[in-house]
């Protein structure tokens, strides 16, 4: 049997990760294809570690037992800080420094293993795009990031009628009209909105941006 809890689907889902990499025998790599076949929580799975294959590809495995070291001088500088101090009665003013000395080492250690285990990802470049707002009252400006899949449009604004669904359209060169989404207005407050669009960055031309009525309420040509 291969259900959920039998050793054989047990087995096969313990190599999804080798089988992400690119590696296993070519029988192993046909068993877990053909159980992928018939399972869907494993398809879930895979899909899941799909993204992380780049970087799980890019780690030494040499270099995971390394402790990561605390800055330099960090100790020294702690030491000089107490020793400059003066002890008053009862010598608890050192007693705190040194408590803060060895809290400072654990944080250090901590710190670098922590850096080792999340990365910080670059930041993705945006690309502020002019707005023409044809709504008195209306607010905005928006910014464009150009993904593998198509564009992402970061909408800023405020005014915007409180529970109105407002559409998103993104225009692309040859004038065909793909949606970026929906959503709802706020009215004075702040509006953060992010709307994706299947048109790449080289063939949009503008998005627009309309009310329950159909009536455009701003627009940006890129």
């Amino acid at each position: 049997m291969t259900g959920p809890s039998s050793p054989e689907h047990r087995e096969l889902r313990e190599q999804l990760g080798v089988y992400a990499l690119g590696h296993g025998s070519a029988a192993e790599r046909a068993a877990v294809r053909a159980h992928l076949d018939g399972c869907a929580a494993c398809r879930a799975e895979l899909a899941e570690l799909t993204p992380l294959v780049p970087r799980l590809a890019s780690i030494d495995p040499d270099r995971l037992d390394e402790a990561p070291a605390p800055p330099a001088g960090l100790r020294e500088a702690v030491l000089a800080r107490i020793a400059a101090e003066e002890a008053p009665p009862g010598g608890r003013r050192r007693t705190a420094l040194l408590a803060a000395a060895a809290a400072v080492g654990v944080a250090a250690a901590g710190f670098g293993a922590g850096w080792l285990a999340r990365p910080v990802p670059a930041a993705v470049p945006q690309e502020e795009v002019a707005v023409e707002v044809t709504e008195p009252g209306i607010d905005a400006s928006a910014a464009l990031v150009a993904h593998t899949w198509g564009v992402e449009v970061k909408l800023t604004g405020e005014g915007f009628t409180a529970g109105e669904v407002y559409r998103v359209t993104v225009t692309e060169e040859d004038g065909a009209v793909v949606p970026a989404g929906q959503f709802l207005g706020v009215g004075p407050a702040e509006l953060l909105c992010n709307l994706n669009s299947s048109v790449l960055r080289e063939d949009a031309a503008g998005f627009v941006v309309t009310d329950a009525d159909g009536e455009v309420v701003l627009l940006s040509r890129f």
